[in-house]
This record gives C-alpha cells, structure tokens and sequence, in this order.
C-alpha cells in the first residue's frame, strides 16, 4: 500500500525539487553557501549578518556575469569560426578519399592505388610533405597502401620508387603543411584543435 503512494508522489516531488533549484538559481532563496560567496565578491559578511535576497540575487550575477565562453558577436572569434569552416571544407574531399583508401575494404594490403587516387594523393598530398624530395627521391612508380612496418594495426600510405625501394609517408603531416602553407595565419590554432598530434 504504501509503495503505490510513494510512486504517486515521485512527479510531484521532482516537480517540488525542480522549482526549488529554479529559485535557487534567480537568487529568491539564499545559496547554503552564502559565507564563501561572500568572500569570493570580495565582501566581508560575518555570521550574525543577514543578507536581503536582493543582496544574493546581486552576489549571483556579480559571480557570473563574465562570460567564459567567447562570444558569437565578437568579430575575431567570428573571423576565426568562418575561417576553420573554410579550411574543413578545403581540405574536406582528400581527407575523405585517404580515410577511405586506408580504411575501407577498398584496398587490400599491398595494392597499388588506382590512377584516380594515385594522382589525388600526390597532387594532394604527397606534393606538400616536408620531405616529399627525399620520399620521392629518383622517381615516383606508383602509391601502394600497406601495414605500417613498426605499427603492424596502422595502414599508411607507401610512395614504390623507381628504384623499387617503398617508403612510407603521413598524410596528416602532409595536409599540416598544407595548411601552414595556405592558411599561415590561422594554421596552428586549426592544427591544434583538429589534429590528434600537433606536428611532426
């Protein structure tokens, strides 16, 4: 009998608790806490003074009112949010291709990448590699995907040379310093936040 009433009960005292915290949160009730909000205002209250709520609601606002988040209307973090846009829709299609070739079921390990996607990741990538002279060296035969040779669980992207030799090389450091290129004003902030390793 009394586990019925008790289920009855629940709505209307999460109702109750929810427009408790809601006063709370307006400053109509004081915070239990009102002594080390005080001194957090920079107020000094002792214990035996009363506060008014108008007082509280006043210590909330003061507290929070600095936001702590940049704001929408501020014109450089609006530059900053309309140029990363820019940058991911850059740089959107050849990450997307490379992901594909790397973790799909389209190639297997050891394949030679077709003609279209050969020539993606070079002009793409591969052309903006750091070291792009050194991996290419006396010439470029063709892109192969394979397991990488210390991290057997990682494919990559191998550049087969002329020579026959195969070196691997990283896509992202290949798309950083395209970016760092291309974007030299806002490259690092993008790398940092959209690059699990800052750089390499």
């Amino acid at each position: 009998m009394a586990a019925p009433m008790l289920l009855r009960s629940l709505p209307l005292l999460r109702l109750r608790l929810h427009v408790h915290r809601h006063r709370l949160a307006v400053g109509l009730i004081a915070p239990p806490c009102r002594q080390w909000c005080a001194s957090a205002a920079g107020e000094s209250t002792r214990p035996d003074e009363k506060l008014s709520s108008a007082d509280d609601a006043t210590a909330f606002l003061r507290v929070n009112d600095s936001p702590k988040f940049p704001r929408w209307d501020d014109p450089d973090y609006r530059r900053w949010k309309d140029k990363e846009e820019e940058i991911l829709n850059d740089i959107e299609p050849i990450v997307s291709l490379t992901k594909e070739i790397l973790h799909s079921g389209r190639y297997v390990d050891g394949e030679h990448l077709t003609v279209e996607d050969e020539k993606a990741v070079v002009e793409k990538l591969l052309a903006y590699h750091p070291h792009s002279e050194d991996k290419i060296g006396c010439g470029l035969d063709s892109v192969m995907v394979d397991r990488h040779p210390q991290f057997r669980y990682s494919r990559c992207l191998f550049v087969i040379r002329t020579d026959g030799v195969w070196i691997d090389f990283s896509y992202q450091k290949c798309l950083r310093a395209y970016i760092r290129d291309k974007y030299p004003s806002y490259a690092e902030r993008f790398i940092r936040e959209h690059f699990k390793r800052s750089s390499g």
